[in-house]
């Protein structure tokens, strides 16, 4: 397993981050969840990522069992703040000071721990100074209960302010959360550019493009049975995107590319990211331990530049490339 630095920071994180998004405390047992992240640790994975919305808190409490025992020095525990969470009253959601200081104490319940290396603003947050969450999160850094800051899927402009800021008050603002993968580049124009600038790197989620990049779901055939197409818990909806017959055709000229250079299909799709010298981290999730065995191998992998070449040509006109997305994907309250 491979490690990079974080954004402009002297913390390195393994190039491919187990993520917990739509399994943990939701799609998959307590038991097979904690194999997954057994599985992570065995193949070199370092840093795992969560998020207090996942499955309602859920999910931050069965990494945090997943990992009891371990030696925390060794791991990088990320978490995330802005989504309703609890009850889900007027203060259980957002990036108000009220709501970003409640949270990080039960994020650090939940996850066992006396701190977590990056904590990020899950989204943006249009009905709150930016200042005011900027100022909580200096102050959560200061209490020892965050050692970085980070966000997700935040414009550039939102990336320039949230950056300004941070130097004002002396804390380590060093990464973004995106979508990306070969079917979803958005942040390529702008974001990335500005980040590099700023000195933030990308931890970027679905590299797989939920799934679709793996080859398994075909043009003109129903998804396979127990797929995530086929979850009526949120992930049929968040595929739904890449479910078009001409996306799924190209996607499966993308097959005798991975073959040839001996990576599955998931393989190559995790390793297409990493390419991309601002990206951090690759993160993945799993129902299956081997699906992490998988996926990590694409940890060191050097794709040369006349295959990448060849698959932005087989990919052509189904890639979305709009930079106006990021804010388009962000939610307003």
């Amino acid at each position: 397993m491979k490690h990079r630095y974080l954004g402009n920071s002297g913390l390195q994180i393994s190039e491919i981050t187990y993520g917990n998004w739509l399994t943990h405390g939701s799609q998959v047992e307590n038991d097979a969840a904690a194999a997954c992240v057994r599985a992570a640790l065995d193949a070199g994975i370092t840093t795992f990522d969560t998020a207090d919305m996942y499955a309602n808190t859920a999910a931050e409490r069965v990494l945090g069992d997943a990992l009891r025992g371990l030696r925390r020095e060794s791991l990088e525990i990320f978490t995330k703040v802005y989504y309703p969470v609890g009850p889900q009253g007027p203060n259980d959601t957002g990036l108000s000071r009220k709501h970003v200081m409640e949270s990080i104490d039960g994020s650090l319940r939940r996850l066992g721990t006396e701190y977590v290396d990056l904590y990020q603003a899950h989204r943006w947050d249009n009905a709150t100074p930016l200042e005011e969450t900027m100022v909580a999160f200096a102050d959560i850094v200061r209490s020892g209960k965050a050692l970085y800051i980070g966000v997700s899927e935040w414009t550039s402009d939102q990336l320039r302010a949230g950056a300004a800021l941070a130097r004002e008050l002396r804390i380590p603002f060093v990464s973004n959360q995106p979508q990306y993968s070969a079917l979803w580049r958005i942040i390529e124009d702008e974001v990335v550019p500005t980040s590099r600038e700023l000195g933030i790197s990308q931890i970027v989620w679905s590299p797989v493009a939920q799934g679709v990049l793996t080859g398994k779901y075909r043009p003109g055939q129903h998804p396979p049975a127990g797929s995530r197409a086929t979850d009526g818990n949120g992930g049929a909806e968040m595929i739904g995107r890449f479910m078009q017959d001409d996306v799924l055709a190209r996607v499966q000229e993308l097959r005798p590319v991975a073959d040839e250079l001996s990576l599955t299909m998931a393989q190559l799709a995790v390793a297409w990211v990493l390419q991309n010298d601002n990206v951090a981290a690759a993160l993945i999730g799993a129902s299956r331990p081997e699906q992490v065995r998988e996926n990590v191998a694409a940890s060191g992998v050097t794709i040369p530049d006349e295959v990448m070449e060849r698959i932005d040509a087989i990919l052509g006109d189904v890639v979305e490339r709009d930079p106006a997305k990021t804010a388009a994907e962000s939610p307003t309250r």
